[in-house]
């Protein structure tokens, strides 16, 4: 565990945000590559970038206030809101977020938006993978008290009072880095326009629900009906969405296979 990489100054830059950074850039590239097996315009798609980090940064804080209400802002000044260097983000908010925002983007310019979609799901996979190893580095996200091998240790002062506890944050990186490989295999043998986009909502959320229920970091406050973290709860209409995306697309659009 080690929260920050370095300093601008005075001002401390964490691991997460780095890696993060570098998923974006990196998950951007390689969906502008990807797009052009299907006619999609490289530069149009590296420059959603500001949208999407945009939309994210709201969405990801939005839900972090939204569900942690109680625990971190209660009885604070409410610029405390806005103070994401403290840490702070959901996952699930920063998706739907950039989703909403890269929408957007994509009505103004009159491009695609699954064609965009598709193009850009593996990336997102691919993101989460390093987004995860900023989870590791910053301590948080963390699992229940385990004996198995290949449980870790945080620092002493850390919440779990330095038991060992699942490596959640690494068993959400491996998955995902499955995930992205299946997925950019599956692009370039896709049907329809919407396909992957479809098949990453469905296989996403399977992966985060299960690997919810390892996490420990949650209080008995936020387990829904006594089964149910919030990540799971949301993976439920995650799910449902990817569904029936994948039903009206196919049915919609003319089989065709795009060039390998």
């Amino acid at each position: 565990m080690q929260k920050i990489a370095f300093h601008l100054g005075s001002y401390p830059v964490a691991w997460y945000g780095v890696l993060v950074a570098i998923a974006f850039l990196l998950g951007l590239w390689l969906a502008s590559r990807r797009g052009v097996l299907e006619g999609l315009p490289a530069d149009k798609v590296m420059d959603s970038g500001p949208w999407m980090i945009l939309g994210t940064i709201i969405g990801a804080r939005t839900f972090y206030v939204l569900t942690y209400w109680k625990e971190a802002f209660a009885g604070k000044p409410l610029y405390e809101i806005f103070m994401i260097q403290h840490g702070g983000l959901v996952y699930y908010g920063g998706f739907i977020g950039a989703s909403l925002a890269v929408m957007a983007y994509l009505q103004i310019r009159h491009l695609p938006v699954w064609k965009y979609g598709d193009a850009m799901a593996p990336s997102v996979a691919f993101g989460y993978v390093l987004g995860r190893f900023g989870c590791l580095m910053n301590g948080c996200c963390y699992g229940k008290p385990t004996d198995v091998p290949w449980a870790i240790r945080f620092p002493s002062d850390h919440e779990t009072g330095g038991v060992p506890v699942h490596p959640t944050q690494l068993y959400d990186a491996f998955l995902n880095f499955c995930f992205y490989l299946f997925l950019a295999w599956l692009y370039r043998r896709k049907k329809f326009d919407g396909q992957i986009f479809a098949s990453y909502l469905m296989g996403y959320a399977v992966l985060r629900s299960i690997v919810e229920s390892f996490r420990g970091d949650y209080s008995s406050d936020h387990i829904h009906g006594g089964l149910l973290t919030p990540a799971q709860l949301v993976s439920l209409g995650i799910f449902s969405a990817g569904v029936l995306l994948y039903v009206v697309q196919l049915r919609r659009r003319p089989a065709r296979v795009v060039p390998a």
